[in-house]
Formats: C-alpha cells, sequence, structure tokens
C-alpha cells in the first residue's frame, strides 16, 4: 500500500490541487510529498465526518472544540459522527468497496482506531494514504521513546494513520491502604493470596480485562517474541499453557473467588474507593488523577505500573480510502497532533490523555503548555512500555478465557 512512482507534472499536479479543493483532495497528492500548503487550500470549505466513539463526555466536549479551532483557522467543518464500535465503521468502508465506491465517493472522512480495526483496514486496502508522516507536527511525535506510535498491535503504520493518544495499563490504590504496591503479576499473585477476595479485573471481552490477561501472558511465557506474530492453533495451546496455569492459581484468590467479575474498569473504581477491593486498573495512566480532580478519590492515591513494564499502545485517526473530505482530514489529523491540542487533551481537567509528543523537542513556547510536574493521582516514573501481542491475539485469548471462565 505505497503510491506508485509520480509521473504528473507540476503543472497537471497544479490542476489536479485546484479541481480537489471543492471535494477531497486527489488522493496521489497526499501520497507523493505534495507541499502543505496545497492540502490546506484543498481543505478549506470541507466537512469532515470523524466517526469516533462518543462513550465519554468528556472526548465529546474536546472534539467539539477540536471542531471550532479547525473551522476558525482552516475553514474546516468537523462533524463528530458518534459511534459506538470502530468495528462497525470497518464494516461500512468494505461495503462501500465492495459496491465500487471508489475515491471521494465514501462517507467516512476520518476514523478513531487502532488494534484489530486497523490492522483490517491496512490488510483489506480499505486505508487512505500513506500520509501521516508528511503531517507538518508529525516531527514532534516521540516515535523513538514511544515506538507504539510507529507500530499498532506488532502491526506497522507505515503511515496509513496518526498518532493521537497514548495508553498504558495502570494500577492504583490508596496508599494507606497498599503502601507496598505489587510490582509484577507474581507479586500480584502474592498479594491477592494475602488478602483474599480484594483484587478483581474485569470481565473479559471488556478491554481493560482482556490487557490485564495479555499483561498475564507476556509475563508468563517463555519467549515474549512469539507474541509478535499471529497465533496459529498448533502454538497457542503450548504458548499460552503457564498462562492458564497463573490464572487458575489466581482465581480462587479474587473477589468472590474468581466465580465473578465486575463488569468494567469503573465498577472496579467504585469498589476500590468503597474500601471493598485494594487497587484498580485502567489503560490510562491519568485517570486516578482524572478521580482526584473531580473528588471521586482521595489525594492518598497512588498510580504505578510494574517494574519491568506494562503493556501501552497508542490509538490513532486514518483514513478511509474512498474518504471525500481526504485534504480535511489530513489538516484536522494535523491539527490533532499540535501542542495546543495535545496539551489540552492532556489536561486532566479537559481528558486526561496522554500525549504523543515529545514535549522537550517542542518549542520553549509550545512546551510551556505541558505542566512539569506530575498531578496527585498520575504515576511518577513510569515504566517501559511493553508492546502488544499481534492483534491476531485478541479472539482466540477471549474465547479460550470465556471457555474456562465464563460460565
Amino acid at each position: 500500500m505505497h503510491p506508485g512512482k509520480n509521473t504528473l507534472t507540476r503543472r497537471e499536479w497544479l490542476v489536479l490541487a485546484g479541481a480537489a479543493a471543492s471535494s477531497s483532495l486527489h488522493p496521489a497528492l497526499a501520497q507523493t510529498g505534495t507541499a502543505w500548503s496545497e492540502i490546506e487550500k484543498a481543505a478549506r470549505g470541507q466537512t469532515v465526518y470523524f466517526n469516533a466513539w462518543a462513550g465519554s463526555e468528556r472526548t465529546n466536549a474536546y472534539l467539539q472544540w477540536v471542531g471550532a479551532q479547525v473551522l476558525a483557522a482552516h475553514g474546516v467543518k468537523l462533524e463528530h459522527v458518534k459511534i459506538t464500535d470502530t468495528a462497525d465503521v470497518v464494516k461500512r468502508v468494505r461495503a462501500e468497496k465492495a459496491a465500487g465506491r471508489g475515491a471521494g465517493e465514501g462517507t467516512v472522512d476520518l476514523v478513531w482506531i487502532n488494534g484489530e480495526n486497523f490492522a483490517t483496514m491496512k490488510r483489506d486496502g480499505l486505508l487512505f494514504g500513506p500520509f501521516a508522516e508528511s503531517l507538518p507536527n508529525f516531527r514532534y511525535v516521540d516515535t523513538a521513546g514511544k515506538p507504539t506510535t510507529l507500530n499498532d498491535f506488532s502491526v506497522p503504520t507505515e503511515g496509513m494513520e496518526s498518532p493521537w493518544g497514548m495508553a498504558q495499563f495502570t494500577l492504583y490504590a490508596d496508599s494507606r491502604r497498599l503502601p507496598n504496591p505489587p510490582q509484577s503479576m507474581a507479586e500480584l499473585l502474592t498479594l491477592a493470596r494475602s488478602q483474599p477476595g480484594r483484587i478483581s479485573y474485569p470481565r473479559l471481552p471488556d478491554f481493560t480485562g482482556t490487557t490485564f490477561v495479555k499483561q498475564a501472558l507476556i509475563e508468563t511465557v517463555g519467549d515474549a517474541s512469539v507474541l509478535a506474530r499471529p497465533p496459529v492453533d498448533a502454538d497457542f495451546a503450548r504458548v499460552t499453557a503457564p498462562l492458564w496455569a497463573f490464572l487458575d492459581s489466581l482465581h480462587p484468590q479474587l473477589w468472590r473467588a474468581g466465580k465473578q467479575f465486575p463488569q468494567n474498569p469503573a465498577a472496579i473504581r467504585q469498589m476500590m474507593a468503597d474500601g471493598e477491593l485494594l487497587l484498580g486498573l485502567t489503560f490510562n495512566p491519568n485517570e486516578a488523577a482524572n478521580e482526584i480532580a473531580a473528588k471521586r478519590l482521595p489525594e492518598s492515591v497512588v498510580s504505578w505500573q510494574f517494574a519491568k513494564g506494562t503493556i501501552g499502545n497508542t490509538h490513532f485517526v486514518a483514513i478511509p480510502y474512498n474518504a471525500r473530505a481526504a485534504a480535511g482530514g489530513q489538516v484536522v489529523a494535523n491539527f490533532l497532533l499540535s501542542a495546543q491540542a495535545q496539551a489540552r487533551k492532556a489536561d486532566i481537567a479537559v481528558w486526561g490523555d496522554p500525549t504523543v509528543l515529545d514535549v522537550a523537542r517542542l518549542p520553549a513556547a509550545e512546551r510551556a503548555r505541558f505542566p512539569s510536574q506530575p498531578l496527585p493521582g498520575q504515576v511518577r516514573v513510569s515504566a517501559s512500555t511493553l508492546p502488544e501481542p499481534h492483534a491476531g491475539w485478541v479472539d482466540p485469548l477471549e474465547r479460550e478465557w470465556t471457555r474456562r471462565y465464563g460460565s
């Protein structure tokens, strides 16, 4: 899915750019190093239909702010198409391709995406690009310190999606109740044995519950490199055998002896706040800080990640192959990478979603947008980010977990 060789003259490029200004930028433009000014010109007046999860009032409010900014600065209108499952968007774009709807004929201009959904769209040729690494603000993305900005669940992004925010498996607890938090899954098992019934994790297929199981898999597997490849039936049972042995030991020590599991991280957070559970689990390192700021958790709550690292990933935005407003989608994606947008998104009073930028590399005025000291509840010392297993592991892990523990 790389661009073909550029055989057009400069004059032909300009003609294409002018024609694109009233609809979407010609796909070749973004894929052959076209000047950013031409993309901005083509984007002006476009409406970008951004299909994004709408389950959070904070997220929705943030996107309203983004819409106001890109309209004022670039003349691009942003319409938040509120969805509950990105997989539905993937199905829609696939159906459009099957119906022969080509470039400029789609209904989706930008989609919030990562993991299995990205892997599917990339594999099936449903994405526009590459475009991400040509965005002006991409130069500030922390690709060295945050390698998941270039690798999505072990699938190379290759410029087909633009990073938007970071996530990493994080634990939090009231330091008055748990002064010495566990630093590995093995230590978590030891804690559970000493405090039976006071630890749990969300029932799969809740995303955080699945992440808990994947973290245990990484820590129990003999050779973690095998997880970077899709599982095959012959290897799955062998590779995961230590995981099931670990969970078989852990579950009898959990809340309700592992016979029942909370439905989601919010339920666990409330049970932890009530003192029923010792610790909470999240994929947002700022969640406890958000809750402290909202006065739903006390300031004695601390967050941490395991000493040898925890699973982390990046969430992205991508443009479907047939977007009507591909130029506008790129302008929005570039704004989402700006220090202004990233700092606002990282602000726990707004969203509290960690930045993908290398803040130290920003110009001083832009760097000043980010706080220099961690707030109460934030992770004080970030641990290494362990790469997600290949997206192909998710379904078989969830199916086997459900078979063993879901009844």
